[in-house]
């Protein structure tokens, strides 16, 4: 298959290495190396995090070896929907990577809410069957366009799975590209776990500062385990009462993993489109607001009397 051009990343540390064809020899040294890296880089990591990436990368880079989706799209998208392995999901029924039954699924179900009330999701024996499974269900035609990309071009990937659809969160794609720099999981897609300037290269790219993204016509940011507002308005000396406007927040906090930080007001409507949205677990409206890039108040007034809990269905 013909692939397109790498559009080399700012973080692209192996510019001379290509997709490893499966050599067991140079995982084990991909995995000793990030292991043997200093104190330093796992303190900066929370906990649940970097014990995810522990135990799941071997498990998507076999699956990368297989199918040829990239290890680092299937770390970030097991970390994201599972809330590396927390979410009532993963925990109770294997699911990682958040897949919904559809009419073709014939084994065990749960419903949880999503993007309407007691939606039903797959349920699987073990995390590794969850794994595979999000490999084949990648095959399908829907996501075909995918494979066009290098595997070691994550930023399409993530933008291709957000465009095919694999989720309606508008910002999935900033998210995964967030999650996969933050924690240098586009190692994992390379040849041989060589890193040419060294463990100190790699810690500063955890240093580097937040990314600013833009949607919808929002300056925003993707909040890392244990960033507050207050760290995030010195970081771009916003004064931290307006930060803490634009996003609804009454007062300075750790802010939610992977959730969007606004630089400057939301909007009062929902993005072009979509007029509903339900509250998922372990969701608020707020986190919903959030999500959309919508103001707190505006959702109120468009559903008075809403009950702010999962479940609930919000009119953008």
């Amino acid at each position: 298959m013909l692939r397109k051009s790498i559009k080399r990343s700012r973080l692209n540390i192996f510019p001379n290495h290509k997709y490893y064809p499966g050599n067991k020899i140079r995982r084990i040294q991909l995995i000793t190396t990030i292991l043997l890296l200093p104190a330093t880089w796992q303190s900066m990591r929370g906990d649940a995090y970097s014990d995810y990436i522990a135990s799941y990368s071997e498990m998507a880079m076999s699956q990368q070896e297989e199918y040829g989706i990239p290890a680092s799209i299937t770390l970030a998208q097991g970390l994201l929907e599972s809330a590396a392995g927390r979410s009532t999901l993963a925990r109770e029924g294997n699911n990682h990577f958040g897949i919904k039954c559809h009419a073709d699924w014939q084994g065990a179900s749960m419903l949880r809410d999503d993007d309407a009330p007691d939606e039903c999701f797959r349920v699987y024996e073990n995390a590794e069957e969850s794994f595979r499974d999000h490999s084949i269900f990648l095959t399908r035609r829907r996501y075909q366009p995918l494979f066009e990309y290098e595997v070691t071009d994550y930023a399409s990937w993530a933008r291709g799975l957000s465009r095919c659809g694999y989720a309606t969160d508008p910002n999935y794609a900033d998210r995964l590209i967030t999650i996969i720099e933050r924690y240098s999981l586009y190692l994992y897609d390379k040849d041989g776990g060589h890193v040419e300037n060294g463990a100190d290269f790699i810690l500063e790219s955890l240093q580097r500062s937040h990314i600013v993204r833009k949607g919808r016509g929002l300056h925003y940011i993707i909040a890392t385990p244990e960033d507050t507002y207050g760290s995030i308005a010195r970081e771009f000396r916003i004064p931290l009462d307006d930060l803490l406007r634009y996003n609804d927040c009454p007062t300075d906090g750790q802010v939610r993993a992977w959730e969007e930080v606004y630089l400057q007001e939301k909007h009062t409507d929902g993005p072009s489109g979509i007029k509903w949205a339900t509250i998922g677990e372990d969701e608020t409206l707020r986190t919903v607001a959030q999500r959309f890039g919508v103001k707190m108040e505006s959702l109120q007034r468009k559903n008075p009397g809403i009950k702010d809990e999962p479940g609930t269905r919000l009119r953008l």
